[in-house]
């Protein structure tokens, strides 16, 4: 396959690569739709800084005149951060946004499935998509699962967004095969907060036990991603009633407007962060600091053990 006709690889990100050095890929939805600017573009800025400070190169994945763009200077990344046109990209959306020539920011699913074809293993983001509350009625289930499960990947996340319905997330992700690491907790996280009442599959307390566990997972054969839930810093999460007042009632409004599809995430995570003066905002960030760490670790340990 001749990626060169749609995909443009930063001299840098393809130099690293090639070279067997640590890359780490970053979404664009957070950028497009997750934070307002100029927080958003403030916030990977630092992303990108924590990453090098670690010793990997950040590669921040987003489409851009219809070109999936591995990698993006800090001009393109100051006007894709202002973008009023940038339209929400996952898998099914790929091929309709490079026809089209449109901006778009890449979701969880899409940013793995543009990674693995740059040849980038770890990947950094705030949290997953998963199953909504309610899903059981209306199966609404994020592709970020689907794709964990087909794509070998590595995602670092604060665990899944608590808006959704994380116990039928993780029962969703077990029976598609994949695999659910705590780093440094038996718990999974629930984005705003360091605990859920859900336990991980495993618990694991390395960044070099991690890497080993995706080398041993991709050499059996064994196809798909793998979540490492790496929870929130305790001085940065959030108190668990606040948050959950403001997400019910969040929910309630978006039921109430008929929001659906791709507008709920973005429309709720808005509602939650005006509910909560702002907190939610400043969590969502820091807990983005804490998994860039991580994953540059994870990516410097899993390039050595190859």
């Amino acid at each position: 396959m001749e990626l060169s006709k749609w995909m443009d690889i930063s001299e840098e990100v393809r130099d690293s690569i090639k070279g067997n050095c640590p890359v780490v890929a970053l979404e664009s939805t957070i950028i497009s739709h997750g934070m307002p600017f100029p927080q958003n573009l403030e916030t990977v800025l630092e992303v990108e800084n924590i990453i090098r400070e670690a010793g990997s190169i950040p590669a921040t994945i987003a489409i851009i005149e219809g070109r999936i763009k591995i990698g993006l200077s800090s001009l393109e990344l100051e006007q894709f951060s202002q973008g009023i046109k940038t339209v929400k990209v996952s898998r099914r959306d790929l091929p309709f946004a490079l026809l089209q020539k449109q901006d778009g920011g890449t979701t969880v699913a899409a940013t793995m499935i543009c990674a693995k074809m740059a040849g980038i293993s770890v990947f950094v983001t705030g949290g997953i998509g998963g199953v909504h509350r309610g899903g059981e009625i209306t199966m609404d289930i994020s592709g970020d699962l689907v794709e964990l499960s087909r794509t070998n990947v590595a995602v670092v996340c604060a665990g899944t967004k608590s808006i959704l319905d994380i116990p039928l997330t993780l029962e969703y992700l077990e029976t598609q095969g994949v695999p659910v690491i705590g780093y440094r907790t038996d718990e999974f996280p629930a984005f705003y907060t360091k605990t859920s009442g859900y336990s991980v599959q495993s618990r694991v307390d390395s960044a070099e036990e991690i890497a080993r566990c995706m080398k041993i997972k991709w050499e059996l054969g064994l196809e798909g991603g793998l979540v490492i839930a790496n929870p929130v810093l305790r001085e940065d999460a959030m108190d668990e009633i606040v948050i959950e007042d403001a997400i019910s009632k969040s929910l309630k409004e978006a039921s109430e407007k008929g929001v659906e599809g791709k507008s709920v995430t973005p429309f709720l995570l808005e509602r939650v962060s005006q509910l909560t003066d702002g907190e939610s905002l400043k969590t969502n960030i820091a807990l983005i600091f804490n998994n860039a760490l991580l994953g540059a670790k994870i990516a410097s340990a899993y390039g050595h053990d190859l």
